[in-house]
């Protein structure tokens, strides 16, 4: 069986104006026996187009915060938006789920499915989600677990790890609020957080909003989640 190829969504650095990538999210991409590439940060609807046609799988990696714009709210408390980012990636997700390729999102690749769904996000965690005792931003090292999710039983994320709670790191201050009518909540933290989603209408679409890409070589739960990402882009 030929090695599926997987487009991995550039991360961007506005100090350096230049593109970058995480060693984890290529190289667990590659240890479950897929072949990454990095894809260029275009806002161009022919090439974005060609991509999505082109790649048998996406990973929407983590990054800057989701202009509120797109869920039709005023920039309260965001941190750094990137606009480029927002473009290019809502207009692939739009292919990806008209073509049904498989996708999985990472942190904020959570967040952009939901919003480019019809969702809504917490635009600051801390000061907007009361009540939460949770600190859903922790200190590196980002190997290290910090708090526990509760996995749904009923979606197509239990399969996947076959444990009723995971322990996992933590690196976002947003969050989804509302989620969107085509997503069901997979996962939540002990505050009532959805930390993942699944979109049962497609052969893979899934997202998780803690960060697998530090930790799969550490704990085989959070490998598995690139095996099974791998294994439906075949």
């Amino acid at each position: 069986m030929e090695k599926p190829m997987i487009g991995v969504l550039p991360l961007y650095d506005k100090d350096k104006d230049s593109y970058w990538m995480l060693p984890g999210y290529m190289k667990g991409i590659e240890d479950a026996g897929g072949i990454p590439v990095m894809l260029p940060l275009t806002t161009d609807q022919d090439t974005i187009l060609k991509l999505a046609a082109a790649f048998d799988g996406f990973l929407f990696s983590g990054g800057q915060d989701i202009n509120p714009e797109w869920y039709g709210e005023k920039d309260e408390s965001c941190g750094e938006i990137c606009s480029e980012r927002d473009v290019m990636e809502a207009a692939l997700f739009k292919h990806v789920v008209e073509l049904d390729k498989p996708a999985l999102g990472i942190c904020r690749g959570l967040q952009l499915f939901n919003v480019m769904l019809g969702g809504t996000l917490y635009q600051d965690i801390p000061t907007q989600l009361s009540g939460s005792t949770i600190k859903h931003i922790q200190r590196p090292p980002y190997t290290e677990p910090v708090h526990y999710v509760y996995i749904e039983r009923d979606t197509a994320l239990y399969p996947i790890f076959q444990t009723d709670s995971l322990k996992v790191n933590s690196l976002h201050h947003q969050g989804i609020k509302e989620i969107s009518k085509h997503l069901l909540p997979a996962a939540r933290a002990e505050d009532g957080l959805i930390e993942a989603v699944v979109m049962p209408s497609k052969k893979f679409i899934l997202a998780v909003q803690w960060h697998p890409e530090f930790i799969y070589q550490f704990d085989d739960h959070h490998f598995k989640l690139f095996i099974e990402f791998v294994k439906s882009c075949n």
